[in-house]
């Protein structure tokens, strides 16, 4: 099981190069041929634009099953293990919340944009407010899994906070870490 939802997972990495690439394509190829030829790429800005926002949602999927995301946790590390899991559950309930809002709103604007056509490309907008779907429904089951793995008692206390530092801030702290080892090697040193 863990080695298809990792796969499914590569797929969304693959996904969001290929469409960071072709971003890349549309707008650049766009520019030379302004510049150069006097003509451009019609579809050129509404594509890029649907591809980059389908590119910050698969993102925030990955981000979100890596526990990537930038949190505050300055309490909850300080709180014991029950305060730490009660926190997690409270905060995964409400993420599922408010994925559920996000899910019902995506579905109900692709529903009503289904037969709307877009004015470049032509393409249905029901492509762009779907990934707000494919966000929904897969987030939902990320949360959902990290709640129920809580629940069972599958979590480990390094885990109870599911958030990342800054990357400063893990530096400032790494510093921190050397300048006391430093000190206290130094103080070993001269007893």
């Amino acid at each position: 099981m863990i080695r298809i939802v990792d796969s499914f997972f590569l797929g969304i990495k693959i996904v969001i190069a290929l469409l960071l690439a072709a971003m890349v394509v549309l707008v650049f190829g766009n520019v030379v041929l302004r510049y150069a030829f006097n003509s451009g790429i019609t579809v050129s800005e509404e594509l890029s634009r649907w591809f980059f926002v389908w590119l910050t949602f698969l993102g925030a999927l990955v981000a979100l099953r890596d526990h990537g995301h930038i949190g505050v946790d300055a309490l909850v590390r300080r709180l014991p293990i029950l305060g730490r899991k009660s926190c997690l559950a409270i905060s995964q309930l409400l993420m599922l919340y408010v994925t559920w809002l996000l899910l019902d709103g995506a579905w109900k604007q692709t529903m009503i944009n289904w037969d709307v056509l877009a004015p470049a490309s032509g393409l249905s907008m029901a492509w762009f407010y779907g990934v707000g779907v494919v966000f929904g429904v897969c987030s939902g089951v990320i949360i959902l899994a990290d709640l129920i793995r809580l629940a069972a008692g599958r979590t480990a206390a390094a885990d109870l906070t599911i958030v990342k530092e800054s990357e400063e801030q893990e530096e400032a702290e790494a510093l921190l870490q050397g300048k006391a080892v430093a000190a206290r090697q130094r103080g070993d040193g001269d007893t």
